[in-house]
């Protein structure tokens, strides 16, 4: 089984300094460094500001400034004028540099983003068939959604909050510490340290709050996926206020961790302004002091004064980023838990191609074992052999592991001894896009995608022309049902076909079999669906499909494998009985002539019934 390990916060993060810093993207690199470069400038800019207004209040604060002002030489620009326009201009240049770093950082934070979801979106695709055979789908879609959302939160948060408020928080300490003294540096760092350990212990006591609301938030979403998608059963069963109450259910866990979110966060703003609170009381009282010592002027007090509560707008956005970023750690932990997700099913550092053609595509079985669990053995010593061109018939009760070798073949699952080879080679040691590539399957639970007939077709080879779709429609015997269709070709199939008819799926999913082309044709169950006249119509159109092509054909029903050239019967794990169909009804004792006998009555019994029902019509009217 895929087992899936917790990934730790600072493993996030360094996975995300990689997606921000990537090898041979140059031009990405180029963005991260104007950006930082303008964030910094921004800093820088701010800092001036409070400076600038202190020399102003300064200088109108002297009277011979004042009485200065009033000669005409003066009247058109003055010192005070000067720096009024400075305190103007640092102000506007600090704005420009933060737009513009959000500017030049918006593609990196995009391009990170699309990278993350292509990389989870391709690992998804390359996990086992273990894997997608246990995951909701519901669960799974909210977990990519948030941790996509979540990477620009954090990025913002860790690039553009925490490091940059580091710097200006060191910044304007050393200035008030060589301006003003150690006092004031002193009562800055501690009205900081404060606000931070304060945030860091509430934010923390908080995740425990964030994390229960997302995994009802999760509940909810794949409960009601789960529900919508089995929305026909629900109503078989009239169910829908059971159904209701479920989900309900889970929305009020959802219900009472948001609350528990909300009102903690009214405690975390809170406590942030009664800290930040009392600094500037403390800064703005000493500075009192010192302006009545005569130690310190007026501009002094306001530089002092502007400096922290240019502090006050980060050291906010400290807090919310780094609740944010704990937040977005969450939500991502999820989704970057899957990309630590370990195929079973890999290629091994030396496999080489699959090499087939339609004359050489021998498949044997060898001494295979297999069990999906310790409680579930499928074979015990499987062993049979498939020449090349030929199509061999596999029946058997329900649970005796027909589908299981398709699985087996295409490798979805490995034996747990023995070998499966196709053309002489372990298909352990070959490449799986060259293996799938070479086999062809017709599935017995038949998957549509919520698109036209077209494009499910097309599937089978998305580089064909349409004349060869609609060629691979005629062999399934489609192609005429698809132009009665609304939109003939067009047509909207629904969500995993839901507006075809079942026998209208099956005759798709052959064509796009067909449209594949391979070396190796896989039928199971593949007409189970369809009415007797359609069955014979699509055996008869694929006999030339299958001619000197090798053909498995995992059947029910066992008319549909007459002309097999061999049929074997399997049984408690092994192949119990082999021949073709006539020379296994030579023996009244064998299980093959027992199921045959089955269907046959109960196909004598239906026609009957038919035939009474007809006749009890007719004398009715």
């Amino acid at each position: 089984m895929n087992q899936a390990q917790e990934v730790k916060g600072v493993e996030i993060v360094k996975a995300m300094i990689g997606f921000v810093w990537p090898k041979n993207r140059k031009g990405i690199r180029v963005r991260v460094v104007i950006a930082i470069g303008l964030l910094f400038g921004s800093k820088i800019l701010n800092v001036q500001v409070p400076f600038l207004f202190k020399y102003v209040v300064d200088y109108l604060n002297d009277p011979n400034n004042i009485l200065s002002l009033a000669t005409p030489q003066n009247t058109i620009i003055t010192m005070a004028t000067a720096l009024l326009i400075g305190y103007g201009v640092a102000r506007a240049g600090a704005a420009l540099c933060s737009e513009l770093r959000n500017a030049v950082w918006a593609k990196v934070a995009q391009d990170s983003i699309r990278r993350v979801a292509n990389k989870i979106f391709l690992h998804l695709h390359n996990l086992d068939y273990s894997f997608h055979v246990t995951r909701q789908t519901g669960a799974l879609s909210k977990a990519i959604d948030r941790g996509t959302r979540g990477i620009q939160v954090a990025l913002t948060a860790l690039v553009f909050n925490v490091v940059p408020t580091v710097f200006e928080v060191a910044l304007v300490s050393s200035i008030l510490y060589y301006k003003c003294g150690g006092q004031y540096a002193l009562v800055a760092v501690g009205c900081i340290a404060s606000y931070a350990l304060f945030t860091l212990g509430i934010t923390q006591w908080r995740t425990k709050f964030r994390v229960a609301m997302n995994k009802a938030d999760q509940e909810a979403g794949n409960q009601a996926v789960d529900s919508l998608l089995n929305y026909e059963t629900v109503k078989y069963f009239n169910n829908e206020k059971f159904e209701l109450a479920r989900y309900d259910k889970v929305l009020k866990h959802y219900q009472d961790a948001s609350l528990k979110t909300s009102t903690t966060l009214a405690l975390l703003n809170w406590g942030q302004n009664a800290i930040f609170s009392v600094g500037i009381t403390a800064i703005m009282v000493l500075a009192s002091k010192g302006i009545v010592a005569g130690t310190m002027t007026v501009g002094d007090l306001v530089m002092c004064n502007g400096l922290l509560f240019q502090l006050s707008l980060p050291l906010n956005f400290l807090g919310s980023a780094y609740r944010d970023f704990r937040q977005s750690l969450t939500d991502m932990q999820l989704m970057f838990n899957l990309l630590y997700i370990k195929a079973n099913i890999t290629d091994k550092p030396d496999a080489l191609p699959l090499e087939t053609t339609r004359d050489h595509s021998e498949i044997r079985f060898e001494n295979v074992k297999f069990a999906y669990d310790d409680d579930h053995k499928i074979f015990d010593n499987l062993s049979f052999t498939i020449p090349s061109g030929k199509k061999i018939a596999f029946v058997g009760g329900s649970g005796s592991g027909k589908s299981t070798i398709v699985r087996l073949l295409f490798r979805f699952y490995d034996p747990l001894q023995g070998r499966v080879l196709i053309n002489g080679q372990d298909i352990r040691d070959v490449k799986l896009e060259s293996l799938r590539k070479t086999i062809g399957v017709v599935p017995q639970d038949q998957a549509m995608f919520h698109n036209t007939v077209y494009y499910n077709i097309a599937y089978g080879n998305v580089n064909k022309l349409e004349e060869d779709i609609h060629e691979a429609a005629k062999l399934a015997d489609i192609h005429n049902a698809i132009l009665k269709m609304p939109q003939g070709y067009d047509t909207q199939v629904g969500e995993k076909g839901a507006k075809l008819s079942g026998g209208e799926k099956q005759r798709i999913a052959i064509a796009r079999a067909i449209l594949k082309d391979p070396c190796i044709l896989v039928y199971d169950e593949a007409t189970s669906s369809l009415d007797s006249i359609t069955e014979q119509n699509i055996l008869q159109s694929l006999k030339s499909v299958t001619q000197n092509r090798t053909t498995i054909v995992i059947a029910h029903r066992l008319s549909t494998v007459v002309d097999a050239d061999e049929i074997y019967v399997l049984g408690n794990g092994q192949i119990v009985e082999k021949g073709t169909h006539y020379q296994l009804l030579t023996n009244p004792a064998s299980l093959y002539s027992e199921l045959w006998d089955k269907q046959h009555n109960v196909a004598v019994e239906e026609e009957e019934d038919n035939v009474l029902g007809d006749s009890e019509e007719i004398k009715g009217k």
